[in-house]
Parts: structure tokens; C-alpha cells; sequence
């Protein structure tokens, strides 16, 4: 048993020690794919999705130089029916990018020498397993070797393949050459076929369009916008969760859950969780967002700045709690290369940050734990280019609590002059898009309702204060050429607060009038006792 050659079942085996979720199902699919034309598979995920627990499960199962039965025997694969034609049954060469370069920083050494290290740290193991190796040979040629000699081909499993093009992104020689390695290992009409049984790829990022990395082109591939059969095995579904929760012994709830870590659903129904964040929870007791723990929130504020028209009005209709529509089709599948807000939205989806809805092509801040990371950013980043609207929406939240209508139309002016208000200001939808930009300051605190149904009417925007906050409730009604106290008059006369019956505490009624003629808004807002 080897580090990188055979590297066998210990890992695995401490995984399934903890509270472990059944993702075996995974293994059917790559039994299923063994020597066929479709033997080559590349997973794209965000960090913290399970990557490395998966290829450690994979190491498991197909190391030949261990045996694992005991280990699979309570879970999914024991009753496939190749399980046992495929159990430790393989060479496996598994590669942890991650490793070889963090040994890299960590000696101080220098990035060009990383494919020679992967290169020389595989061969070395290879000549230690077995005789006879001719190990002046190529790379490819001493692997060959080494499967002619034991009678058994190899599963590659290379956890986070695409380290090298992110962390040398500008060293086209270091790029080249670990691009040629893999042309070597995967696309090679004397080698490929002849030596590996299955190559099993995961990486953040989906293979690039512009050919670069025609080393891996061959690979069927499988993103987190479009993760085919691996859907159910990209994160926790709601029966894992509700598994969880039965045999954690914590006192959190998978309602408690899914609001934190819910919201990647991938195939359009069955919704996926954030596993790692998910464990941390359970094993701490604890709901919080453990995103800023695995991730730099400076690489989102980098990508939520960039000077692209519409960007920073759709980040701010995000965090408001909007969905949008968004193109991924011509992202480049790189961090270097945006051609246009879509590009940059694409990318958070990559990363995490934001979630698709592949039938509906839109996207939207997943879940309460990435809301946390968008509203610290933005709070916390003098330099944002949302930070001015940020500040006049806080500024605007507390003279509305103020009771002071006369300061909340003046802030609500300002936006409507800003980048933020649409080009055609002529309704009371219009109007409706101004005030989710005046009141996003409010995410955090509150759930925001659009037209919520409410004694005899429909009210326009209603902020119901999320639990143990001591903030008011706020009911909003929108008018268009009329008045503030017609607004507010109709809230009183539809009985718009009934709604919050169940809601213990103040509410404030807010009217809000544009007027054409004076191209002026107008505020009033009464505090009532429900």
C-alpha cells in the first residue's frame, strides 16, 4: 500500500467511523462505465462538496492490494450486482493536486517543478511495488509495464485535477506540461485503452471551450449545472438530511436545516445540501454559516465588483432575494475570461455562491449560510460599488423606524436616480423594483413577501421579522399618481396586517406614492400594535 499507488482502505474506513451518508450508489455508476468508450469521467463541484470523500470511497472499493468487504457490505453497492466483479479488483493511482502544490508553498520551491513531482512521486512507488520495471522508461511506458506485469489495469482517481491551471494560471509552461501529461495518461491511441480500466477526474471548474485542455476533452463530463446521474451524489438530498437529524441525537430540525444549507437543487426537483457545511452543523450543535471557514469572501467581493453593465443591479436584486434570468452558455469556463455580467454569475454558480434552476435558466443566492457571505461582504468592503446603496437603504430602514416619511421619500428619490431604478419609470411595478433596492438592507433581519394575501386585499411588499428579532413588522402599499395617505388608507381599509395574527409585536404601515407631475415620492408610515 502506497501514498499514491494502491493507496488502500484506511481513509475510507475513517470516513464511515463518524455519522456517515450513504453514497455508494456513486460506485454502481463508475462500475457501470469499466472499459467501455465512456470510461473517462470528470466532476466539476464547488469546495466542500464531497470530492475527496468520494475518491477516498473509491480508492476503497477498487484497490486490489486490500480487501473491503466489510467495509461496503452494509451499504447500496453490496447489492449491485457487479459488486463483487469489480471489489478490489484494480491498480489505483490516486493524485491529490492539492498536495503536491501545498508541498510546493510550503517549501518555498517553485511551481515549474510540480508535473516532474507527480511524475517521479508515482514511479517511485511503482519501482518499490514490483520487480523488474525498466524505470528509465517514459512515464506512460513504466505504467505499462506495471500492468502487463500484474495482470490488473489502472483506475485513475485525480481529486481536484484543475489545481495546476488555477494556480498557475500564468505560467503557460507549467500549464503545458501538466496538459501534456494528461494528453499522455488519456488521449493516447498506444496507451489509453491498453492500461486504464476507468479514470475517475474532480475539479471546481468545468474543462475549458477554447481547446486548451483538449487533454481532457475525451472525458464525460458533469458540472453542477448539468450533473446528469451524479445529481443525487453532488450533496445531501432531504432523505439524508432527514437521516441525519434521526440519529445525530442534536437538537436541529431539517426544516432548520434546509433554510441554512438548502438551495442547490440540481436537476431542477429533489434539492441538494451543502454536506460539509451540514456536518459541521450537526457535529457543532450549531446553525452558522461555515462557508468563510473553506472559502476567500475576497474572491467573491473581486468577482461581485467587476465593472460589467447590469452586474452590480443584479447582485443587488440577488441579495434583495430575487431570481434572475442568466445565460451559462458562453461562460469560458475559466477566471480570467469574462465577456459579460452572465459570465461572472456563471462563475459564482461554479463556486457555490449562487444556485441555477436549469429548467427556469435563472439563478439566486441558495440559502441563508451564502446570504451571510453577500451581506458580510458588502457590509464589511468600504471599497464595494454596493456599499453607497447599502449605506442610504440602512440609513433609509432607520427613519422608517423613525416614523419619519418626509426622510424615507428623499432616500427613496436618491435610488430612483441611481443605477438601480429601471430606465422606464412609468408604473407602479416600477416603483415596486425601487423599493426592493431601498429596503435591502432588511435581508438579514427580515423574510420579505411579495403581494401577500391579507384580509381583503393584496399587499404590495410585506417584511415579517425573522425569529427573535425585536424589529417591527412593515406592510408596504404602492400608488402610482395618488397619494401617500391613499396608500396608507388602504392598508387600514383591506385590513392588510391580518396576515400577521400570529405575529407578536409592532407593525409599521407604510404608503408609498410616486407622482409623475413632481417627479417625487411620498412617504407615510404609522406604527400600530398588533
Amino acid at each position: 500500500m502506497g501514498y499514491y499507488l494502491n493507496p488502500g482502505n484506511e481513509e475510507f474506513k475513517r470516513i464511515i467511523k463518524s455519522l456517515y451518508i450513504d453514497k455508494t450508489g456513486l460506485i454502481s455508476i463508475i462500475n457501470s462505465k469499466l472499459e467501455t468508450k465512456r470510461n473517462l469521467i470528470c466532476v466539476s463541484r464547488p469546495r466542500r462538496f464531497g470530492k475527496s470523500y468520494a475518491a477516498q470511497m473509491l480508492c476503497a472499493y477498487y484497490d486490489c492490494t486490500c480487501d473491503s468487504h466489510d467495509l461496503f457490505a452494509a451499504y447500496t453497492i453490496a447489492n449491485d450486482r457487479d459488486y463483487e466483479t469489480h471489489l478490489n479488483n484494480y491498480n489505483v493511482i490516486y493524485l491529490d493536486i492539492t498536495s503536491f502544490i501545498s508541498t510546493i508553498n510550503s517549501t518555498n520551491s517553485d511551481i515549474s517543478t510540480v508535473v516532474g513531482d507527480i511524475q517521479n512521486a508515482v514511479v517511485k512507488e511503482l519501482g518499490a511495488s514490483i520487480d523488474n520495471l525498466d524505470l528509465t522508461e517514459t512515464f506512460t511506458n513504466i505504467i505499462l509495464q506495471f500492468v502487463e506485469l500484474t495482470g490488473k489495469k489502472i483506475i485513475f482517481i485525480i481529486d481536484e485535477w484543475d489545481a495546476i491551471i488555477r494556480e498557475a494560471k500564468d505560467n503557460d509552461e507549467v500549464q503545458n506540461a501538466y496538459l501534456n501529461l494528461l494528453r499522455s495518461l488519456f488521449k493516447n491511441g498506444n496507451f489509453t485503452s491498453r492500461a486504464i480500466a476507468a479514470a475517475y477526474i474532480t475539479g471546481i471548474l468545468p474543462i475549458k471551450k477554447d481547446g486548451t485542455e483538449s487533454a481532457v476533452s475525451d472525458f464525460d463530463e458533469y458540472t453542477i449545472i448539468n450533473p446528469g446521474s451524479f445529481a443525487e451524489f453532488t450533496g445531501f438530498t432531504e432523505d439524508d438530511i432527514d437521516n441525519i437529524c434521526a440519529n445525530s441525537g442534536k437538537d436541529i430540525s431539517p426544516n432548520e436545516l434546509k433554510a441554512w444549507y438548502d438551495g442547490y437543487s440540481l436537476d431542477g426537483d429533489r434539492p441538494i445540501f451543502n454536506p460539509y457545511s451540514v456536518m459541521q452543523a450537526i457535529e457543532r450543535g450549531k446553525l452558522e454559516s461555515y462557508w468563510r471557514k473553506t472559502t476567500a469572501a475576497e474572491t467573491l467581493f473581486t468577482y461581485i465588483n467587476m465593472d460589467f453593465k447590469g452586474l452590480q443591479e443584479d447582485i443587488a436584486r440577488l441579495i434583495s432575494g430575487e431570481t434572475i434570468p442568466v445565460d451559462v452558455y458562453n461562460f469560458n469556463n475559466d477566471v480570467e475570461t469574462f465577456n459579460s455580467k452572465d459570465d461572472v454569475l456563471t462563475l459564482l454558480i461554479h463556486l457555490g455562491y449562487l444556485s441555477y434552476d436549469s429548467r427556469e435558466k435563472t439563478v439566486h443566492i441558495p440559502n441563508k449560510e451564502v446570504r451571510t457571505e453577500f451581506e458580510s461582504l458588502l457590509k464589511n468592503e468600504s471599497k464595494s460599488r454596493l456599499t453607497e446603496l447599502v449605506a442610504r437603504s440602512e440609513a433609509l430602514f432607520s427613519n422608517a423606524l423613525a416614523l419619519d416619511g418626509e426622510a424615507v421619500s428623499t432616500a427613496i428619490d436618491r435610488i430612483r436616480c441611481s443605477e438601480y431604478a429601471p430606465t422606464f419609470y412609468n408604473n407602479e411595478q416600477a416603483l415596486r423594483y425601487v423599493i426592493k433596492f431601498a429596503f435591502i438592507s432588511c435581508t438579514d433581519s427580515y423574510q420579505k413577501v411579495e403581494e401577500l394575501p391579507s384580509g381583503k386585499g393584496v399587499a404590495d411588499v410585506v417584511y415579517i421579522p425573522r425569529k427573535s428579532s425585536p424589529l417591527p413588522a412593515m406592510v408596504i402599499e404602492l400608488k402610482w399618481n395618488k397619494t401617500g395617505e391613499a396608500a396608507l388608507d388602504q392598508i387600514k381599509n383591506k385590513n392588510y396586517p391580518v396576515e400577521l395574527l400570529d405575529y407578536a409585536g409592532d407593525v409599521l404601515l407604510v404608503g408609498i406614492n410616486y407622482d409623475e407631475h413632481t417627479k417625487r415620492h411620498e412617504c407615510v408610515i404609522e406604527r400600530v400594535k398588533m
